[in-house]
């Protein structure tokens, strides 16, 4: 008996040892992992608006044209497989047909009516740099103002970091108005992590300090979200704008899968960067890759937000 169970204990000891050199066998299938979607959303003004009738604030003339050959130039470095641009689905059709025409050197810019748009100076010129399909619309419009929130207990601390913005971004449009600043060093200055955080808490962060108020009568809000709610005025105001960019962000991923890129480069005004770059970096499918890193300007002492709150 003693000798049957030495036997019996030795016999298990061997089967366990070859189950164990062939249980990472079994599931041995090693999958591969699956590389990540690159994103980058390239904050801009609004190229048209910049310009005010004086030959220094036009994007057509020959020194704003060579900066934003070097935005091109920077960006067209991340080697983005698809463009998107702040249009709506809608206004597919008739983009496909404008950048054929572009494509082909048959359409000036100068002839359009919002030919100096970043949509066209950038989406439509990087594209054709590149070689790249026509740039994808994925816009929802909506139109909110700033002054639509007015009152309301705590308005002072949202007015407060909407003047700091203010103070902020106003003079260095000046300044590439009137060509003191280029307008390489505008873009990069705008896609800096400090303003694009200044830019986001203005509109989805302090807001919610307000409460018990009401909006402005004379504000611009094109957003039905049914009855407002004047207790959470700030909140409500908030809402507004993260509903605009839900849907905006629905758009971005279905022109992602219908385009099957792996590398999206989308430019969008800059008040939407902050919220866009939070809603992918929680995507496990994409990888985020911020502006800055691509545009760089020893111009950032200009911002003068190291010592603000």
């Amino acid at each position: 008996m003693h000798l049957l169970a030495s036997t019996l204990r030795l016999i298990a000891v061997h089967a366990l040892a070859l189950l164990g050199l062939c249980l990472p066998l079994v599931g041995s299938a090693q999958t591969t992992p699956v590389a990540k979607i690159q994103i980058m959303v390239v904050g801009s003004d609004h190229l048209n608006q910049l310009y005010n009738k004086q030959p220094a604030s036009d994007v057509f003339s020959s020194k704003k044209q060579d900066e934003l050959a070097r935005v091109r130039a920077q960006l067209a470095r991340f080697r983005p497989e698809v463009i998107l641009v702040e249009a709506e689905p809608s206004e597919q059709a008739q983009i496909d047909s404008l950048y054929a025409l572009y494509q082909k050197g048959l359409l000036s810019l100068e002839r359009l009516p919002t030919g100096r748009s970043e949509r066209y100076q950038i989406g439509f010129a990087l594209a054709k740099q590149l070689q790249l399909p026509s740039p994808k619309a994925v816009d929802y419009f909506a139109a909110t103002s700033q002054s639509l929130l007015s009152t309301g207990t705590n308005i002072e601390a949202y007015q407060q970091d909407l003047k700091l913005l203010q103070t902020t971004a106003r003079p260095l449009r000046t300044l590439v108005q009137r060509d003191s600043l280029s307008l390489y060093d505008y873009l990069a200055l705008a896609n800096q992590p400090a303003m694009i955080a200044l830019v986001h808490r203005v509109q989805f962060n302090t807001p919610a300090l307000v409460m018990n108020g009401t909006f402005a009568a004379g504000g611009t809000n094109s957003v039905d979200l049914g009855k407002v709610d004047t207790e959470y005025i700030g909140a409500h105001f908030i809402t507004l704008f993260y509903n605009r960019n839900l849907k905006i962000y629905s758009n971005m991923l279905r022109a992602q899968q219908q385009s099957q890129a792996k590398r999206v480069l989308a430019v969008y005004g800059v008040a939407h960067v902050g919220v866009l770059e939070e809603l992918f970096e929680a995507n496990p499918a994409y990888q985020l890759v911020h502006a800055a890193s691509y545009l760089k300007t020893k111009k950032t002492g200009l911002l003068h937000l190291a010592d603000k709150p």
